[in-house]
């Protein structure tokens, strides 16, 4: 079969790789769509290299369909349309036991350590059907919405951490594909406010179709000022930073209010610094959190949501390129110009 293997930073090769069979407790799914991350990205920039094993199939937003299921395996009927949770924890460490299992300490991810869905075909190994990392769909639904529940579960991981409360107001900073799943969400969640910060214009009349109630050009508008102007002064009661620029997060702490939540949400360059003002955090007793990997219960949770309609995936897939053509849709994802590119067989 052909894969797209990562061989070393900005090295990617579309070869032919043996074509994966399911022994005992194993499924092989025929990819329908792996939608393509920024995390590819920085992985082939080689600004992220925690865990990634050279010679791995890249692709962690994962779609497709069961065409191999090895004895002992249950729950599942070949032609089934299967989403995969990326991360495979180990369930004895102590952040598994202690209920943070996408924090593993040992965690593996497809994509990084595991054969991932940049290829024609994807094997879900055993340990990885053993911890649930295998879930159906709803039939109507097309492989790239179902690949999009990855990054929506890792948006409810860092929703569970900021804990927007109905009649909040919250400021998205960044609206590519992850600010535009916070801010649908955010809306779903019951925020009377979401104001998107974006420059690019398109980006804005994107986030207000799916649910922003304002938007702003940061460039042109004193972002501080405009937030506080809708808030009686105040501030947001949660900001959302969803790009990976290390002077959004001064900005960003400049936006809570008193009491406010402040989540990174954006993955930053490897060695990166940002220089903060700790006396907001400090007298303004802000709460500063992260968001990272998804759990098995949220990208439950992720799937249910798209199925139910609650977050329009279909909107954020703007692309789609052939396997063929793997490397000019990682190099068109660095671009900005779309939201989510699948790529597909």
């Amino acid at each position: 079969m052909k894969a797209a293997v990562f061989t070393g930073p900005g090295q990617l090769e579309l070869r032919e790789v043996p074509t994966p069979h399911a022994s005992e407790g194993e499924l092989v799914l025929k990819v329908g769509a792996n939608t393509v991350c920024g995390t590819d990205a920085r992985i082939l920039r080689g600004e992220k290299s925690a865990g990634v094993r050279p010679g791995v199939i890249l692709g962690h937003e994962i779609a497709g369909y069961v065409t191999e299921i090895g004895r002992g395996v249950e729950g599942f009927e070949e032609g089934d349309l299967v989403g995969i949770n990326p991360t495979v924890s180990c369930g004895v460490c102590y952040y598994c036991r202690a209920g943070y299992e996408h924090l593993c300490a040992k965690a593996e991810l497809f994509g990084y350590a595991i054969d991932g869905g940049l290829a024609e075909y994807v094997l879900v190994p055993r340990e990885a059907v053993a911890r649930r990392a295998a879930y159906k769909a709803a039939p109507h639904l097309t492989p790239a919405e179902v690949a999009l529940t990855e990054p929506l579960g890792c948006v409810l991981n860092g929703a569970d951490n900021y804990q927007t409360q109905p009649g909040d107001t919250v400021l998205v900073i960044g609206a590519g594909s992850i600010g535009l799943l916070h801010t649908m969400l955010n809306r779903y969640y019951g925020a009377s406010q979401v104001i998107v910060s974006n420059r690019g214009e398109n980006r804005r009349r994107i986030a207000g179709e799916l649910g922003a109630t304002h938007t702003v050009d940061p460039s042109a508008t004193d972002l501080v000022e405009y937030v506080r102007s809708l808030t009686d002064g105040r501030g947001a009661d949660v900001v959302v930073v969803c790009i990976g620029r290390n002077e959004l997060f001064q900005q960003a702490l400049e936006c809570a209010r008193p009491k406010g939540h402040v989540n990174a949400f954006a993955g930053f360059a490897k060695g990166s610094t940002s220089n903060v003002d700790p006396n907001l955090i400090h007298y303004g007793e802000l709460v500063v959190t992260g968001g990272s990997n998804t759990s098995r219960a949220n990208y439950e949770k992720a799937l249910r949501f798209i199925g139910e309609g609650a977050v329009n995936a279909k909107a954020l897939h703007t692309h789609t390129y052939k396997l063929d053509d793997v490397i000019e849709a990682i190099e068109f994802v660095q671009t900005g110009e779309g939201l989510k590119i699948a790529v597909e067989p």
